[in-house]
């Protein structure tokens, strides 16, 4: 898969050389309150980039770095995960940006680049979107790109430190895609 790419950022397939610039982004610990990881530990990001490759060898997940097209720095990540092609599915999720670039037009950004690829490329039906119970900030980005809420997967995980997530559900649809691309273009992109 080739970078996806506008004026705002790049998404660039996650490669070993991107580990250092991870690193340097990564170190806001606000960033992992609400995350699996953390990689505010250069081995702990060595280990993620491995882990994101061979994911993608077995075609299961694609991870990107999130390039900052005015600087050329690395400011996050975000994943396609759990891959289904013959379903025609894919989720996107496990985004983090640094704190510097929240609240900013970034996330809109990614997302519409994600989406009009999953959607206008690889013709899927659906992508989904999870985030945890008490992650409101997330909830709100979610929402406000006009992704459905579906539901909670009460007690869907055990986060790093032991305690129980219930997971909030989204969706974009196919269906739904020429809505949602049009509210992206009118009020999110800029």
């Amino acid at each position: 898969m080739q970078k996806l790419e506008n004026d705002i950022v790049q998404l660039i397939p996650i490669e070993l050389e991107h580990a250092e610039g991870i690193y340097e982004a990564a170190q806001d610990h606000r960033i992992w309150e609400h995350m699996s990881v953390d990689l505010t530990d250069k081995s702990r990001v060595i280990q993620y980039v491995k882990d994101a490759i061979q994911k993608r060898e077995q075609g299961t997940d694609f991870a990107f770095v999130i390039v900052h097209k005015k600087t050329g720095n690395i400011i996050g990540a975000t994943w396609f995960l759990d891959i289904s092609i013959p379903h025609k599915r894919l989720e996107i999720g496990s985004t983090w940006i640094n704190t510097l670039y929240w609240r900013t037009n970034i996330n809109s950004n990614c997302k519409y680049l994600l989406l009009t690829y999953c959607f206008e490329e690889l013709s899927l039906n659906r992508v989904q979107i999870k985030t945890g119970h008490e992650n409101f900030r997330s909830q709100k980005a979610i929402e406000r790109i006009g992704a459905v809420k579906e539901g909670v997967l009460r007690n869907h995980m055990i986060l790093k430190e032991g305690t129980i997530r219930h997971t909030v559900l989204y969706s974009v649809i196919k269906e739904d895609w020429g809505k949602v691309k049009k509210h992206f273009e009118e009020n999110l992109l800029l």
